[in-house]
């Protein structure tokens, strides 16, 4: 018998699917996988966005953390936590500190909270599987002051007024003296970005189809993996790559719960977007959350920036 969150989830696929333009949430990428496919594309010489965010953290975050003196680290979307040791690494000189990292990903959420206490004895890691773009709670009395941290520009992957709900969500949850900061990747040569999500390996095209995989393995799907090629293309109207899985003949297929679906070859199901950003489309992001720009930091070609907010 399927749970309550399992039912909207299927709820989500079937209207999703149910659209002109087909579409899967993409939270179904990040089962165990999922994520760890997700790493590897992060060290793809392609993929510029966790290279150059990684390079701003570390010339800017331990001014930021000496200032704040946080005592307690969130993170949303955590994954291995790679690029969040730099952060640890500043608190640590004055604090053990908490470690809150949320993730979707259960399993995977464990062993990088398993790695980080042996890696920083004292440390106490609070892992908390959850869908955060669902609902978003912290655990009770955590130490202030609080940074609250969402990298590697996955805002993105929401269209501006999920993104502008879920950042008023993390608004709730801070209080004066706390700060939230976010990575967001900027607008450039569509070359660069239709790269970054279509690697020479084609490491991307396997996560992409990993989402068929997660809903034959989670729901009892019937996707033929084989039978949809990966496609990734920048939307020049609204600043965004889009993922898809386009059909190469047509077919239907069935997920118990959700229902039956038919593809014509060549019509694709859309599965990630990501927003790309400039400064003013940012600072309109924080004002319908509440949020107020404290410090905005990119690199010399403005490629990436992570950006510094409170309330």
């Amino acid at each position: 018998m399927r749970g309550r969150e399992e039912e909207k989830l299927l709820a989500e696929i079937r209207e999703g699917l149910s659209r002109p333009q087909k579409e899967l949430p993409s939270k179904l990428f990040y089962d165990e996988r999922g994520s760890e496919l997700f790493e590897e594309i992060t060290r793809l010489p392609e993929y510029y966005l966790t290279r150059t965010e990684q390079a701003l953290l570390e010339e800017h975050v331990p001014r930021w953390v000496d200032a704040l003196r946080p005592r307690s680290l969130v993170e949303l979307g955590a994954g291995s936590a790679a690029k969040t040791r730099v952060i640890l690494d500043a608190i640590r000189a004055y604090d053990h500190g908490t470690y809150v990292p949320v993730d979707i990903s259960a399993d995977f959420l464990e062993r990088t909270a398993t790695e980080l206490r042996e890696e920083y004895p004292g440390l106490e890691v609070v892992p908390v599987a959850s869908d955060f773009t669902r609902e978003l709670a912290l655990p009770e009395s955590l130490p202030r002051p609080l940074l609250l941290t969402f990298l590697g520009s996955t805002i993105g992957n929401f269209p501006d007024r999920e993104a502008a709900e879920l950042l008023s969500r993390v608004r709730a949850l801070l209080r004066p003296g706390d700060r939230f900061l976010l990575g967001v990747d900027l607008r450039k040569n569509v070359a660069e970005l239709e790269a970054a999500y279509d690697d020479a390996q084609g490491i991307t095209a396997e996560f992409n189809r990993n989402v068929l995989r997660v809903l034959n393995e989670r729901f009892g799907a019937d996707f033929d993996l084989e039978a949809f090629k990966h496609r990734a293309v920048y939307n020049r109207e609204e600043h965004r790559i889009e993922m898809h899985l386009v059909s190469t003949g047509p077919q239907i297929v069935h997920i118990p719960g959700a229902g039956e679906f038919e593809l014509r070859e060549g019509e694709s199901i859309r599965t990630e977007i990501s927003n790309k950003y400039d400064r003013a489309s940012v600072a309109r992001l924080f004002e319908a959350a509440g949020l107020r720009m404290v410090e905005w930091c990119s690199d010399d070609e403005e490629r990436f920036a992570i950006v510094l907010a409170g309330i």
